[in-house]
């Protein structure tokens, strides 16, 4: 059975059709899958507002953010220590996956704003170095 849904995605609506595997089918086979029945202008979109995504957008060329979303396994730097570009200043744990996270710049290490076993999405400042 092939049922209809109107669904809502950064503000442009779109027409699809469902098919339930476990009932017989009443449509023709081949429907298609997605239709663009009103595209909102990107200025109508409701904006929205996410601390960590704003937190992103204000980050400088010293800040160091977290490359994916987890739960930080260590912090291999400290507050005042000199760091070059490409030394891995954090270690992030995702999905039993541990990802080195490196420097990007070289500078001294002014803040840490995260701790070790501390939950951190993507795009989350880990620290500023100057």
């Amino acid at each position: 059975m092939i049922k209809n849904f109107r669904i809502t995605v950064d503000g442009r609506s779109y027409d699809v059709a469902v098919e339930d595997l476990d009932q017989p089918a009443t449509a023709p086979a081949f429907v298609p899958a997605v239709s663009v029945v009103h595209a909102a202008p990107a200025a109508a979109a409701a904006p929205t507002s996410h601390p960590v995504a704003a937190q992103a957008a204000e980050a400088g060329a010293g800040t160091i953010v977290a490359p994916l979303g987890g739960v930080v396994f260590s912090i291999d730097v400290a507050v005042g220590q000199n760091v070059a570009v490409n030394d891995k200043v954090a270690t992030i744990e995702a999905m039993k996956m541990k990802t080195e996270v490196m420097s990007k710049v070289a500078g001294t290490v002014k803040s840490i704003a995260v701790n070790v076993a501390e939950s951190v999405e993507t795009g989350q400042v880990l620290m500023t170095v100057e």
